[in-house]
């Protein structure tokens, strides 16, 4: 049995995107999957989803996968920079790190992202980095999710016209995402 983490994005909540079709998925062959709620926008701060997740933290193990949705993949980079533990897998969608050039988002996202990471302990903590891009995100440019990438030395997976891989793009099930995870985890 494996251990599922998956981390929502500003303004989001467990219940939206593909999130809810992926957990169902994901339990029906027995794993368990948390779907913490983190405060934002009001609230939202590194600091503050840290807390939230030490409720969490206990279920981190060498079997864990985790999967982030927009800063939601910045938050699971501080995650593995400060954990003494090593998990399987993390799979980055629409992430970035830096500025997007959005003042409102910028400043929203700023604890998270636009800081100095310790690349070489987060890519000790992870044994398998999987980024998802749009060629077409309308917040996070493609070139943020390359160097994203190249930080990682993850796997860069693009998806042609899949916007920010929400619902608004059509994303309320997640099938590529899904089969990339079953091939990592066996």
């Amino acid at each position: 049995m494996t251990n599922f983490f998956i981390i929502h994005g500003a303004f989001g909540n467990p219940q939206e995107n593909w999130f809810p079709w992926l957990k169902a998925q994901l339990t029906k062959e027995h794993n368990k999957v948390f779907v913490p709620e983190f405060p934002t926008p009001e609230g939202q701060s590194l600091e503050n989803w840290m807390k939230r997740f030490e409720d969490f933290e206990r279920e981190l193990n060498e079997n864990s996968i985790i999967i982030g949705h927009s800063i939601g993949c910045a938050f699971i980079l501080s995650l593995l920079e400060q954990s003494p533990k090593q998990i399987q897998a993390a799979f980055l969608i629409s992430g970035f790190i830096g500025k997007l050039g959005d003042s409102e988002l910028d400043k929203l996202n700023a604890s998270f992202a636009e800081r100095e990471f310790d690349w070489k302990k987060i890519r000790e903590n992870c044994r398998k980095f999987v980024v998802f891009h749009s060629d077409n995100d309308p917040f996070v440019p493609l070139a943020k999710g390359k160097e994203l990438a190249e930080k990682l030395g993850a796997e860069f997976i693009i998806v042609k016209g899949a916007g920010h891989f929400n619902k608004k793009s059509g994303y309320i099930k997640f099938e590529r995402l899904f089969e990339k995870i079953k091939e990592v985890k066996n």
